[in-house]
């Protein structure tokens, strides 16, 4: 009950925030249409009552996971299609919207849930979890990051403001969690889509006296910007990972730490090997995709040649490649299946980005394929590359099970394995998976 009423309560706060955004959209007289009228207060009281109920449900959900960030974003997705894709149009007696052009419409409904389960599990964290102060040090360290990685924006003179400022709050938020370059690379590449929200797709036309342009038309031009802000999470988050671990290691005299270091660089040989079987096979599937859109001839370029076999070796060369990066990335990260997928899809997305939208334009002599026309042609290869990852993620943790450190017997092993994976669930890791499989089923509708 505890959890339910603390979540009530920050449902409500969420409601307030995304009433607002209704209320300048427009919208609230379609909720009120649930109690038969077209009243814009009685469309309000409705949308309170909803988003109390919804974040209820929500404080019981989470009430052992320890963030609530992504989360909430997650749940707010979750509820977009469930709500006014699914259960609204049935409450007015019409079909459900079920495809691109229904969802298109609805984007700004989209963004709106986006905001609020952002601040209903902001709220829920003020209201019942102890806070998190990160110290001086931290806060530096995060802007410093952030400054390094603002480059990747292209916006001028508004790319390091937006770095540091995107930094700083990665460190209000997430402190300086321990974890591997593989997590925090995804937990960066989610974080720098919800600063594209709040930057791009909020702030910016704010800023410039468009208002709140949240319409289709308008988050179809922000769309643009949205591969360099994921970059710039990824990056920004690794970096300040990195620079955490070398702080560490020059003024830490914890034995724990340089133990853990130790343990940690047993079988790192074995594990490359496991990352080029991985990519190896994750490739051979993804080859399938690549021969369908005759995409073979563009990779050959690379080197100069128009032959698809030359293609074919090139493309195979480079999923090993990048599976010895995931080898290296998320090594005894994955305790399962689940979490084996869930990291492999979230890594392939961003090699999408990375590779497919960036590298290999600059590498033929081109620019990066950011807009939102150039998305929507390269969505055949965002469906290969989420293909790739999934074998990638789940073939390296089936084989990284099959290989127990020298000093656990099977048994120490499968206990230590089954305890990492109950701590992972309790973190924001299926979470992120989710997002991350969320964000990719949107472009479509991003792009549309």
């Amino acid at each position: 009950m505890r959890d339910a009423g603390f979540g009530a309560l920050a449902g409500l706060a969420g409601g307030l925030v995304f009433g607002t955004v209704m209320a300048r959209i427009g919208f609230l007289p379609t909720v009120a249409g649930i109690v038969r009228t077209d009243s814009p207060a009685v469309g309000l009281a409705v949308h309170l009552l909803i988003a109390a109920i919804l974040g209820g449900v929500f404080g019981v959900l989470v009430a052992c996971q320890q963030e609530l960030l992504f989360w909430g974003l997650a749940y707010g997705v979750l509820w977009w299609f469930l709500g006014p894709l699914t259960l609204l149009p049935i409450l007015l007696g019409e079909p459900v919207a079920w495809n691109v052009a229904a969802a298109r419409d609805l984007v700004p409904s989209l963004l709106g849930h986006l905001a609020y389960g952002a601040a209903t599990a902001a709220a829920l964290a003020l209201l019942a979890r102890e806070q998190r102060r990160p110290g001086p040090g931290l806060l530096v360290r995060a802007s410093l990051a952030g400054l390094l990685a603002s480059p990747l924006l292209g916006l001028g003179w508004s790319g390091p403001v937006v770095g540091v400022l995107a930094g700083a709050s990665y460190a209000v938020v997430f402190g300086d969690p321990r974890e591997g370059s593989g997590p925090v690379l995804i937990r960066g590449a989610a974080f720098g889509f919800v600063w594209w929200v709040l930057a791009a797709a909020t702030l910016s036309p704010l800023l410039d006296g468009r208002g709140l342009a949240w319409s289709a038309a308008a988050v179809r031009t922000a769309v643009a910007e949205l591969p360099a802000y994921v970059l710039l999470g990824a990056v920004m988050a690794l970096l300040i990972c990195w620079l955490g671990g070398l702080s560490r290691a020059v003024f830490s005299d914890d034995v724990r730490d340089a133990l853990e270091r130790r343990l940690a660089a047993g079988g790192r040989v074995i594990s490359l090997w496991h990352g080029v079987a991985a990519g190896l096979t994750g490739g051979a599937l993804f080859t399938g995709v690549m021969v369908t859109v005759g995409f073979l001839p563009t990779v050959a370029s690379l080197v100069g040649s128009g032959s698809a076999a030359v293609g074919l070796v090139l493309h195979l060369l480079i999923s090993q490649v990048v599976g010895v990066t995931y080898a290296l990335f998320f090594r005894r990260r994955s305790f399962d299946a689940a979490s084996g997928i869930g990291w492999g899809v979230s890594y392939g997305l961003l090699w999408w980005i990375l590779g497919n939208l960036t590298l290999l334009p600059v590498l033929l002599g081109a620019g990066p394929r950011w807009s939102a026309a150039e998305l929507a042609e390269s969505f055949p290869s965002l469906v290969g590359h989420l293909a790739y990852g999934a074998v990638l993620g789940l073939v390296y943790q089936r084989l990284e099970a099959r290989v127990s450190p020298w000093h656990l017997t099977r048994s120490q092993a499968a206990a230590a394995r089954a305890t990492a994976r109950q701590e992972q669930t309790l973190s924001a890791a299926p979470a992120l998976w989710s997002l991350v499989a969320c964000v990719a089923l949107l472009v479509p509708v991003l792009v549309a």
